[in-house]
């Protein structure tokens, strides 16, 4: 496979066989070795190898990761609600997951006891938020606590490979995350880091859906912009 053969609608589900398609689909490690095997801002190049049906260089295991969220899967106090109120509901979860199950909606960490993906979806101040993620890690480049600061500092040693902030944001293709200070942009405006930060009304959480996809939606074709100028 080839950067050039990476498709942005692939939806990484296909090839998992009914198993989470973060650790089972073998398109989404081939896809995340193919787009981040390149220079890093520190200087040196990542070339991501696929040993043990994991993504490794060097010394460090990675992980994929997916970096959108439902809430379905946990004790969400609405999701009744939501399962009730919107029409045709299976249908619905089905095409959420179609799109968001997709290169645009995965990134890759370091893998571990307490990684960050381990970290920031067990976190009750967290909840598994991507907006809420990059904000802890924006914070600890600046030197500032948070919630996950356990699981970052344990992973120092691979944020350092991106100098800062900004590096990191545009070594993943983050930009749509951020504004043009690289400020995080949240898909919920919930006090930060407070307990069980999700959506209080179907309107917030349809809200909230409609992000994901969106966001989804331009990083891929920021994926895709950058395989044609490569």
């Amino acid at each position: 496979m080839k950067l050039q053969d990476i498709d942005i609608h692939f939806d990484v589900q296909t090839d998992s066989n009914g198993k989470d398609p973060d650790s089972a689909s073998p398109t989404l490690k081939a896809y995340h070795q193919l787009l981040w095997s390149k220079p890093l801002p520190n200087g040196q190049e990542m070339k991501l190898e696929i040993e043990k049906n994991f993504l490794k260089w060097g010394d460090i295991w990675f992980g994929c990761d997916s970096i959108t969220a439902s809430f379905l899967h946990w004790r969400f106090p609405l999701k009744e609600y939501v399962e009730q109120h919107i029409p045709n509901f299976a249908e619905w979860k089905k095409d959420y997951w179609h799109k968001t199950y997709t290169i645009g909606g995965s990134i890759i960490f370091p893998m571990h006891p307490w990684s960050m993906n381990q970290a920031r979806g067990c976190s009750v101040k967290i909840c598994d938020r991507w907006d809420l993620t990059l904000e802890c890690i924006r914070r600890f480049y600046a030197g500032e606590p948070t919630p996950l600061d356990k699981a970052l500092e344990k992973d120092r040693e691979f944020f350092n490979l991106f100098v800062d902030f900004k590096g990191y944001v545009d070594f993943f293709l983050l930009q749509d995350c951020v504004d043009e200070n690289y400020n995080v942009k949240f898909a919920l405006e919930t006090p930060l880091f407070v307990s069980m930060p999700m959506p209080k009304t179907l309107e917030e959480y349809r809200m909230w859906i409609d992000s994901q996809i969106d966001f989804v939606t331009k990083r891929g074709r920021r994926i895709e912009e950058y395989i044609q100028k490569s």
